[in-house]
């Protein structure tokens, strides 16, 4: 169960990175660049992916390209996210995301919908509505804050369903990840000559510092996630429903004790039926 664990200190430390960016002066689009050359070469390093089915006739490059484009510009959703509605809001709503790819998954790729995952899906969707409401009822509403929210709830959807898709064209995950850092990361350098050329932004070693670590962690949070299956190979379910669970309970401890971050009567409602959602999805007979 430490892989567990690890995975999701990682995922959550990812967010506090993002929270403390503003703070700190770090340019969140070089850290994102960066956190892409980190994630690639420990990918190539750790991992050892086999690159051989990506050199086949019809290997699957749309799909690898698409995740190349969407990994950095989630990223960004996400940092924007957090900044703006805070991490546990947002940790609650990437977690969430598992309903949307629920549904792609009994919609495109033939899954039985049984009962307790159609529960779970109810349950999600109250939450998702939840979640969207602002914590101070006071305020005015907060448009921008909700699209951020629903961006992250789908783009990590969209991620998850050209996994899926780049799976059953038989390219090992190991491998599609490490194309589409590596793709991702040339794609964000070129904006980032961009910007230095139009806009006159500098490149700064604390920024590229800051990306390597960002790169790290978010590359833990994938590795030990994987290494926890490879432990409990016969409790997916477990695996899955601990990992998701305890992001949403440990972001929301995070935000809420060391960035004091407000939760309304709603929001902590929609975090309990997050946390139903997921477990009774996760121990849905397969």
């Amino acid at each position: 169960m430490h892989f567990i664990l690890l995975s999701m200190c990682c995922s959550v430390l990812v967010a506090v990175l993002l929270k403390l960016a503003p703070r700190r002066g770090w340019d969140v689009a070089q850290m994102v660049t960066w956190n892409y050359l980190a994630a690639a070469l420990l990918s190539a390093w750790l991992l050892q992916p086999p690159p051989a089915a990506l050199r086949q006739p019809g290997a699957p490059w749309p799909e690898l390209l698409a995740l190349a484009l969407v990994l950095p510009t989630l990223f960004l959703v996400l940092a924007a996210c957090v900044r703006r509605s805070g991490i546990v809001r947002t940790d609650v709503a990437q977690r969430l995301s598992l309903l949307l790819s629920l549904a792609a998954a009994f919609l495109l790729f033939g899954e039985q919908a049984g009962p307790m995952k159609l529960a779970g899906l109810a349950l999600g969707l109250c939450a998702v509505v939840g979640i969207l409401a602002r914590p101070d009822p006071r305020a005015a509403p907060d448009r921008r804050g909700w699209l951020l929210l629903l961006a992250v709830w789908a783009g990590f959807a969209v991620v998850d369903v050209l996994l899926k898709r780049l799976a059953l064209a038989g390219t090992p995950a190991t491998a599609a990840l490490m194309v589409a850092f590596v793709l991702a990361f040339f794609g964000m350098l070129a904006w980032q000559a961009w910007r230095r050329v139009r806009h006159g932004v500098r490149p700064g070693l604390r920024h590229v510092g800051a990306g390597l670590l960002l790169g790290a962690l978010n590359f833990g949070n994938i590795v030990f996630y994987v290494r926890a299956h490879q432990a409990l190979p016969d409790s997916p379910a477990v695996v899955f429903a601990t990992m998701n669970i305890g992001v949403v309970l440990l972001g929301t401890a995070v935000g809420v004790l060391a960035f004091g971050e407000k939760t309304s009567a709603l929001n902590r409602i929609a975090i309990a039926l997050a946390v139903s959602a997921i477990a009774l999805i996760a121990l849905a007979p397969r």
